[in-house]
């Protein structure tokens, strides 16, 4: 049985809670887990100690035994020291997309052309 460490919401409508679970992979986000790890309350200040709770002995059995963390866990098992996790990279998310670089490259054309034609104008009044 393939096991997750995930996040399960609860709370009202615009106030979320979630706990940290242990979990079938196949089980709905809000369903059916095998054990409650620790508790996320998103609402508190993030300098606060009962943001993140977690039940560190549990935590590493279930590691142990071959559970997988979500991203979102794994950033609070990082903080917590119990799993290092590494930077993602993404150099290309800032880089424009097809029209909008060329949009880019038709305005900076224009303006360079406009600069040219400034110059010119300037030359030919400065001449007389």
């Amino acid at each position: 049985m393939s096991t997750k460490i995930r996040l399960a919401r609860g709370g009202s409508k615009k106030r979320p809670f979630y706990r940290i679970v242990v979990a079938d992979i196949r089980a709905p986000r809000d369903g059916r887990f095998i054990e409650k790890v620790g508790s996320y309350n998103p609402m508190l200040p993030k300098d606060s100690e009962e943001r993140v709770q977690l039940n560190v002995e549990r935590i590493q059995y279930w590691l142990g035994n071959g559970a997988q963390p979500t991203d979102r866990v794994h950033r609070f098992l990082d903080a917590a020291g119990l799993l290092k996790r590494e930077a993602r990279n993404n150099p290309k998310k800032a880089q424009l997309g097809r029209k909008a670089q060329e949009r880019l490259d038709e305005k900076k054309a224009a303006e360079e052309e406009a600069a040219a034609a400034a110059a010119e104008a300037t030359e030919e009044a400065a001449a007389e």
